[in-house]
């Protein structure tokens, strides 16, 4: 595998911001490591950071370089401050920046993918979020989501606001809203939207609503896979799980 930083400007947050990427290297003599990949563009995964975090955390902080390896697949990690991947008043439009720019700058620098079959996309905490909102606001570019340990009920989370994030990201209630992800579960198509996976810890403060959010879209037909077994918000946990979102992916053969 070889592991990009890239530094680069965003127009869309009139910035310089940062994104890490990992893509598929075959090779015959690496000690203790696979490699694989063929002459043809490789699936992507788009990989989304929490809200303490940046776009080095995943790599830093579990193996999914090595886990990505096996499987020929580029991962593209995107920094998005604390910006709930949303829009901000006061934080920048970074909903623009991933849903919009930052696909078309990856497809720009590097040789990946494009097909919807080929683009998936996960998260943990506010990545989870991110991740299940891009699946519900652009259907039609993903072909599966995951969410680990995801904040995916925003309209709650606005209203206690402990962390005091939606006061910088959100001037009004995003209950009902196209940021709502209970809301967006009335708007989309389950028959065209991607596959969807909900993992969360049964020590996480956040498992109730991720208990709510699997269970609101399998009774809407959406396609979902979901699991709630013993952990906390760490990153032991999400180590471990994001080696069965991998396995999971349904990733074509090459």
């Amino acid at each position: 595998m070889a592991l990009v930083r890239c530094d680069f400007f965003s127009d869309a947050l009139a910035l310089s911001t940062s994104m890490q990427v990992v893509l598929p290297q075959p090779t015959a003599s690496q000690i203790g490591m696979g490699g694989s990949g063929g002459d043809e563009p490789p699936p992507v995964l788009y990989l989304l950071h929490g809200l303490s975090d940046d776009c080095t955390t995943w790599t830093r902080r579990t193996s999914v370089e090595r886990y990505a390896s096996e499987l020929g697949l580029a991962v593209v990690m995107p920094q998005v401050a604390r910006s709930f991947y949303l829009d901000g008043a006061h934080t920048g439009a970074y909903w623009t920046f991933l849903s919009e720019e930052l696909p078309a700058v990856v497809q720009r620098f590097f040789r990946v993918s494009d097909a919807r079959e080929d683009t998936f996309v996960a998260g943990l905490s506010m990545g989870g979020y991110g991740a299940a909102l891009s699946a519900l606001r652009q259907p039609e570019r993903f072909a599966a989501a995951a969410s680990l340990s995801g904040a995916l009920d925003a309209a709650e989370l606005q209203r206690e606001d402990a962390l005091d994030v939606f006061s910088h990201v959100a001037d009004a209630p995003l209950a009902g809203t196209s940021a709502d992800l209970f809301a967006l579960l009335d708007r989309v198509d389950p028959a065209t939207a991607p596959k969807l996976y909900v993992r969360c810890g049964t020590e996480d403060g956040l498992v109730e609503s991720n208990r709510r959010f699997a269970a609101a879209a399998r009774e809407r037909g959406f396609d979902v896979t979901d699991g709630f077994d013993p952990g906390a918000h760490t990153w032991d946990y999400w180590d471990r799980t994001v080696q069965d979102v991998l396995a999971w992916l349904p990733l074509s053969t090459r």
